[in-house]
């Protein structure tokens, strides 16, 4: 059986931070004819590279019958570099969007031969590297997609974030640091503690617990759509056995490692934006097409309009997910008329770039 995956030797690979991941790889998917139009499609939070595959056939958009399909992941994840699959210090090197997104331009460039690609496009956090993309290398593509995500973590995302944090850490009798930064507060002050399988399985099915009040909307709930359209019996089976069973699924260093990534993700924090959110939204050439979720509770459409209105003009649009999914509407396959929706999207937008295939 051929392997679900690859990956790229990056070497010792030196952060934004000025760390080192010793010994970094990438892990990556491709489908579809190398010669073919590129499209870079990033993992999000949490996410393996097989997570990616609902958007990807050939009676779709992203068909590897029209497209070469790379499906970079992210470090953190446990395919590519992570606490999981390596002996680096704990609290594991910060690792930023920059950082994931100069690994990937290494890989498709130098490894797989892309000079260009037609789109970069992603979910979640799959959208923070597609923002990334955009400003870091903005001639590397036509047009990008960031679906349910963001250019820089809101405030309010971050406070999410630090009960995400707080939740897995307090199963083994930590707190969090400190929002945006890496590392524990433990009971024996600076001294990092490790999990044992108790504490890992209380702070993972605590940290499942809480991100279910964020992943769906409101009215997801009220209107039971975990019964009607996933078909658990009620609330509490859906808790144990959607979220509890997600949540346990991880590594919850993994888990750490990624949400720092996401909590600092900032694109206007490098050359030569220097933090300035409005000029790195002018650094981006690509016509963009921006889909948050009208429900979605922490990539709200708002940002997305702050993002849209900064860029300059006739580059960005944004069209909102007409669905009560919440975030769970851009992904990872659950809803299946979003799905349709967003293959929709996609296609009328790649036809108005002019790819130099026909799409159906």
């Amino acid at each position: 059986m051929a392997a679900e995956y690859s990956t790229y030797k990056l070497g010792d690979f030196e952060l934004q931070s000025g760390e080192v991941l010793k010994d970094a790889f990438i892990a990556f998917r491709t489908f579809g004819d190398p010669n073919l139009p590129a499209i870079i499609y990033p993992t999000w939070y949490s996410g393996k590279i097989s997570d990616n595959i609902w958007l990807i056939g050939e009676s779709m958009t992203l068909s590897p019958k029209n497209f070469y399909i790379v499906i970079p992941a992210l470090f953190g994840n446990g395919e590519s570099t992570s606490p999981s699959n390596t002996p680096l210090p704990r609290p594991f090197p910060r690792v930023t969007f920059y950082d994931n997104v100069r690994a990937q331009h290494q890989l498709v460039t130098k490894s797989l031969g892309i000079q260009h690609a037609f789109a970069v496009l992603g979910w979640s956090m799959g959208a923070g590297q597609t923002y990334q993309w955009a400003t870091q290398y903005p001639d590397f593509m036509d047009c990008v997609v960031p679906f349910c995500g963001s250019a820089k973590t809101s405030l309010h995302n971050q406070v999410m974030l630090e009960g995400v944090k707080s939740a897995l850490l307090a199963g083994k009798g930590a707190v969090s640091k400190g929002s945006g930064e890496t590392g524990e507060l433990s009971i024996k002050e600076g001294e990092y503690k490790g999990w044992n399988d108790v504490e890992r399985e209380v702070g993972l099915k605590t940290l499942g617990r809480v991100y279910a009040g964020w992943g769906f909307s409101q009215p997801f709930y009220r209107e039971k759509v975990y019964e009607k359209a996933l078909g658990y019996k009620d609330l509490e089976d859906f808790m144990v056995n959607f979220w509890e069973s997600w949540a346990c699924s991880k590594d919850p260093e993994n888990m750490l490692t990624m949400l720092y990534t996401w909590q600092a993700g900032d694109c206007a924090q490098q050359e030569p934006y220097n933090g300035d959110f409005k000029a790195a939204m002018q650094g981006i050439q690509a016509k963009a097409l921006v889909l948050p979720g009208e429900t979605d509770l922490y990539f709200p459409p708002d940002d997305s309009k702050i993002e849209v209105e900064n860029m300059k003009p006739g580059i960005g649009k944004m069209e909102p997910f007409p669905s009560i999914w919440g975030h769970w509407a851009g992904g990872p396959g659950d809803s299946k008329e979003d799905v349709k929706w967003l293959d929709i999207q996609l296609n009328t937008f790649f036809k108005s770039i002019g790819t130099p295939l026909a799409l159906r």
